[in-house]
């Protein structure tokens, strides 16, 4: 049997490459092009490994925190489950649906079984202001105000990923990256009395794409059309002052969800899949 070539740690040099060719399609590659200029000025930024396969790079996966395959068919995936399987780091997969769930074919023997698996995410891009009601209300959290927004984050995580994000010694490292994205002025919220009762963040930020994330409406005041809006704060954020298009990715399952953004103007770009470990 031909044995099939191996998948490759790519180094500094290939960064240029890889941006080049992941730059065709920004949004579904925004996690890690966000990465790959950060490392620009700070290699430690990476934050993980980038894999190659093939001399051309036909296959491209980022391992870090999250193991997110971005190019490659199925021989491709196969390389990069057999790299992934020496040693694993990541606490979930994600990208486009097609490497996703190919890569887990190929994963899951080893890695499974999945907490959850969310094949079909729909990927949502909108590159003009929002359309409808946009909250005045909801702006950008404050430094002083990381103790009012911390709660808000840890509800919105062990909703949507169904894990305390402080739990097996994480509390620190949790709070210093909320802490980083209020200081980056990525988080946002809606306050009353003190109280946070709308959040979202953009997660990742590359040279022209915002992914939004954590969006998140206070229990107790959801159907009051806090979501809609405010997640169309964040979108006017993203389109008008930061100059870039917005996007995010959606559970398929999630009706209200899909609705609100719809009314944004959010329209499908792709499908993304996550498996949750």
């Amino acid at each position: 049997m031909l044995k099939l070539a191996g998948a490759r740690l790519l180094q500094g040099r290939d960064l240029e490459n890889v941006r080049s060719l992941l730059e065709a399609d920004p949004v579904a590659a925004c996690m890690v092009l966000s990465r790959i200029e950060a490392a620009r000025k700070n290699p430690m930024y990476l934050g993980g490994e980038l894999w190659g396969y093939g001399g051309d790079l036909q296959g491209i996966c980022y391992a870090g925190p999250n193991l997110i395959p971005l190019r490659g068919g199925r021989d491709a995936m196969r390389a990069f489950a057999e790299r992934a399987r020496k040693g694993r780091a990541s606490s979930s997969l994600v990208g486009p649906a097609r490497q996703v769930m190919a890569l887990w074919a190929e994963l899951a023997h080893a890695w499974g079984p999945a907490r959850e698996v969310r094949p079909e995410q729909p990927l949502l891009v909108m590159s003009e202001p929002p359309t409808g009601w946009v909250d005045p209300a909801v702006r950008q959290v404050r430094p002083e105000e990381l103790d009012r927004y911390v709660p808000a984050a840890i509800s919105m995580f062990r909703e949507e990923v169904g894990v305390d994000p402080r739990s097996g010694g994480g509390a620190a490292n949790y709070r210093a990256r909320i802490a980083d994205l209020i200081a980056s002025g990525r988080a946002f919220a809606r306050f009353e009395n003190g109280q946070v009762v709308f959040k979202a963040e953009i997660g990742a930020l590359s040279g022209t794409v915002g992914q939004i994330q954590g969006v998140w409406v206070h229990p107790e005041r959801r159907g009051s059309g806090l979501g809609t809006a405010g997640t169309a704060a964040v979108v006017e954020h993203v389109v008008r002052v930061m100059g870039r298009t917005a996007s995010l990715y959606v559970n398929d399952y999630n009706v209200a969800a899909r609705t609100a953004y719809r009314k944004i103007g959010f329209r499908r770009a792709g499908t993304f899949s996550t498996v949750l470990l």
